[in-house]
């Protein structure tokens, strides 16, 4: 049975693009791409699913009431679409309750580092000021904190003396792309076993 899948992206997508990229090379068998989320209107992520022929739902959060309004929408179009796994992907907003009770245990996230070292935003940037010699790229199911969820899989990424922001970053987003098409065919498989906090693969 095809998992539909719903990534969320607020940025660039290169993420997004590089799962429906797998999905459609067949190198990501079993998964189909239903939709794109999008919370910033005029996002680059938006360019790339009209390219790569997926559909987007874009909102702007401001036009809601509150989170739990949006995220009623979102679960909606979510349920029309028997989405069955969420993706975040450069999602640069906090899962609330209406969305996690629809998809408890059903929700990824892709972070920057080596958690829990560096939660929230520019991960990157904290490895840097902190000087750390490895930092690296974390999949973990979302649970209701900042990045506090059941990690999945990690890899790490040796930070180099003469790093910058941007070249650090650029080592990160190959090793992101690999990996979290990897842990969405673990998933589509039914590899993953959650008990707590603990993940096996099976």
């Amino acid at each position: 049975m095809v998992k539909k899948v719903a990534i969320f992206a607020s940025g660039s997508g290169s993420n997004f693009e590089a799962i429906v990229q797998a999905v459609q090379s067949g190198k990501l068998n079993g998964v189909e791409v239903s939709l794109l989320v999008c919370d910033k209107p005029g996002a680059k992520v938006l360019e790339r699913a009209e390219r790569l022929g997926i559909e987007a739902f874009v909102f702007g959060p401001k036009a809601y009431a509150d989170k739990s309004a949006f995220e009623a929408e979102i679960v909606a179009q979510l349920q029309q679409r028997d989405v069955s796994l969420v993706v975040l992907a450069g999602y640069m907003r906090l899962v609330g309750e209406t969305l996690l009770a629809a998809y408890e245990g059903r929700i990824i996230n892709l972070h920057p580092s080596l958690l829990p070292a560096f939660t929230g935003k520019d991960a990157i940037g904290q490895a840097l000021a902190y000087g750390v010699k490895i930092t690296g790229v974390t999949v973990h199911v979302v649970d209701a904190g900042l990045d506090t969820g059941p990690i999945i899989a990690q890899i790490p990424v040796a930070v180099q003396e003469n790093d910058t922001p941007e070249t650090l970053a650029a080592r990160i987003h190959e090793v992101e792309h690999g990996l979290l098409v990897e842990v969405i065919s673990w998933l589509a498989d039914g590899r993953v076993k959650l008990t707590g906090r603990h993940v096996q693969l099976t």
